[in-house]
């Protein structure tokens, strides 16, 4: 191996982990900062939901499109764009006036990160060979999880010291830092599929199917008209499935799903495990904060233990998916997890802060088993051509599990609550919404051990 190429995969790995730390750490430092946005810009909690919700909703409408036009113009072009955006737009959310602006602003952010998302992956994959891939994966998410340790702690400290404010500010900085990273060292351009033909009618019909989709589920709870926009969603989502079947070049190859055992099941325990997972920081930010009466600096400290492990374990777990199939060390990380959601199922303002870290830990080790083995399975069982589209669609599953999450959990604070304020919430019902919460994601998370397992091996060429 020469030099050159060596220094190409450092300069890509120290990119995509910078990336993979930025988004996370700004969502996990939002999620801490709800309830104080909440006093500040006077919201109702299922308004408040939106603050992430919004987020989650524009990129994953935009991700697997943004995933095909780097494939075909360049994931490098791409991916300095995203970045730039999202700099952009988390400085501008800082001058929001309002809940509304603030929505508005995190869409736009939303633009930025689904270019992130569609390409830092697909780079880090261009760059290394199959057989260091698992290790350079297990560094980039424990990336990630640094960044989902840090934004409740220094997220809670900037909110509590200086105001929600200089969250975004400090994102602002941290992506600033990135670009100018990118653009001086990261040489090189990859299109695997330079020169193919883009969908356009099919991204629109797809954008507008899962965005329906989405904010149909989310918004059930809100208004009688949600269940058809959901339904409109679903519709079109079966639509672009037709109409993709029939193009010669497609923005999503529904034959990965079709005649791919293992792409499609590592996709779907994915989209299980995050939809069972993702709100977990939402629930707990509010239940210390509001049920326990903790400021943000106390409650970031508690939450910290569960990135912490993920963020110690996943470089293990990326070098173990190399050696051991990604599926059994998948299966046993939900499974881990699974037991971590069951003990919240009883948590009551009496409950011990060290149950609950014990909790978060058991989710935090069963994270890091789960997450770079299943990326290592998802981008191994596809030619490189399709890089950028596995892992838009890997991003769009994790995104669409995180809106499901936020869903279910925003439908049953509102059964519980109605819409009322957060600050205003009566006690015990906020306790039961939240159990609940946790008992259902226990449920979905179980199922997914099952989704983990059937899936095919990869390292044995099965």
């Amino acid at each position: 191996m020469n030099h050159e190429d060596t220094t190409m995969k450092r300069y890509a790995l120290i990119t995509s982990a910078s990336a993979s730390f930025l988004t996370p750490f700004m969502g996990s430092a939002v999620n801490l900062a709800i309830p104080s946005i909440g006093r500040s810009l006077n919201g109702s909690a299922v308004m408040l939901s939106w603050v992430v919700s919004s987020f989650l909703l524009t990129t994953a409408a935009l991700l697997l499109p943004i995933g095909r036009l780097a494939d075909i113009f360049g994931r490098k072009k791409i991916f300095l764009l995203g970045i730039f955006i999202f700099s952009l737009f988390s400085a501008l959310c800082s001058f929001a006036w309002s809940l509304n602006s603030l929505i508005v602003f995190r869409v736009l952010q939303a633009a930025g990160g689904a270019m992130i998302f569609g390409t830092s992956i697909a780079i880090l994959t261009s760059v290394y060979p199959p057989q260091e891939r698992g290790t350079a994966l297990g560094i980039v998410v424990a990336s990630t999880y640094t960044g989902l340790s840090l934004g409740p702690v220094l997220g809670g400290v900037l909110n509590h010291q200086i105001g929600w404010e200089s969250i975004f500010y400090f994102g602002a900085f941290l992506g600033l830092l990135t670009f100018l990273f990118a653009v001086t060292r990261l040489k090189g351009e990859w299109a695997d599929a330079r020169g193919e033909y883009f969908d356009l009618p099919g991204a629109v019909i797809y954008m507008a199917g899962i965005a329906a989709t989405i904010f149909g589920f989310s918004s059930i709870a809100a208004f009688f008209q949600a269940k058809y926009i959901l339904g409109a969603g679903l519709i079109l989502l079966m639509i672009f499935v037709r109409h993709e079947a029939k193009m010669p070049q497609p923005l999503m190859n529904v034959r990965l799903f079709s005649g791919n055992v293992t792409f499609t099941l590592s996709n779907l325990a994915a989209l299980i495990n995050y939809s069972a997972t993702f709100a977990v920081g939402f629930l707990l930010s509010v239940y210390l904060q509001i049920v326990r009466g903790f400021d943000s600096q106390i409650a970031g400290l508690i939450l910290l233990s569960q990135p912490v492990l993920m963020a110690s374990l996943s470089p293990f777990a990326g070098r173990l998916s190399d050696r051991l199939e990604p599926r059994i060390v998948s299966s046993w990380g939900m499974g881990f997890t699974t037991l971590g959601l069951l003990a919240f199922v009883f948590i009551a303002e009496s409950t011990s802060v060290w149950k609950i870290v014990l909790a978060l830990i058991l989710i935090g080790v069963g994270f890091a088993l789960f997450s770079s083995p299943n990326t290592n399975a998802v981008m191994g069982s596809v030619k490189k051509k399709f890089y950028g589209v596995a892992s838009s669609t890997l991003g769009t599953m994790r995104l669409l599990g995180q809106a499901i999450s936020m869903a279910i959990s925003t439908l049953i604070i509102h059964l519980y609550l109605g819409d009322v304020k957060l600050s205003l919430a009566p006690q015990y019902p906020l306790e039961k919404s939240i159990s609940t919460s946790f008992a259902v994601f226990a449920i979905i998370c179980f199922v997914g051990v099952f989704a983990s397992l059937a899936r095919g091996n990869i390292n044995a060429g099965e």
